[in-house]
């Protein structure tokens, strides 16, 4: 016997189905050409003119004796003298210790005596540094001011919101995060 191919109704109905999709989309396209024809021959609406610009005189400001409207007020010229006359960051070579906040330092000892004690500070990533007073550490210029056995003090200067810089007093004790 011989092997005869029965097609499939569902797949005749969508063939059929898809070849009169096909021949609804090759219609003409007179009425779409009509239409476009139609709306270029109407007449637009008329734009509104545009609004006539006023000119405006230039005012030179020749008071000398009064103070520029545009210009810094009296009381913000003294916050910025006021400012550049407080404290500010001394220019020194970047610390290793200034790389990391100050609260991710951590005092884990000391080493001499007296004027030549030394602090011992573990950084975050586990590595122990010696200090001492004038050394740098923290983010905010921090000072060392004093190593006594069971911390550490500095004086940081950290920005005061008008362009000049505050001390802030600040501590780092023995076993303490």
């Amino acid at each position: 016997m011989r092997n005869v191919h029965v097609p499939n109704p569902a797949r005749a109905l969508m063939l059929a189905a898809t070849l009169a999709a096909i021949a609804g989309c090759t219609g003409g396209k007179n009425d779409l050409q009509q239409w476009v024809a139609q709306e270029k021959a109407k007449k637009g609406t008329p734009v509104a003119p545009l609004p006539v610009l006023k000119t405006f005189e230039t005012f030179v400001y020749q008071d000398q004796d009064k103070r520029d409207p545009f210009g810094p007020s009296l009381e913000e010229q003294r916050e910025a003298q006021a400012s550049a006359n407080g404290p500010m960051p001394d220019k020194h070579p970047r610390e290793q210790l200034e790389s990391y906040p100050l609260d991710s330092l951590k005092m884990v000892g000391t080493i001499g005596t007296g004027t030549t004690i030394e602090g011992l500070i573990k950084d975050p990533d586990g590595v122990i540094h010696r200090v001492h007073v004038n050394n740098y550490m923290g983010q905010n210029n921090g000072k060392i001011t004093a190593v006594a056995e069971d911390h550490i003090d500095l004086v940081e200067l950290i920005p005061n919101g008008s362009g000049g810089w505050m001390k802030r007093q600040a501590s780092v004790a023995l076993g303490e995060k």
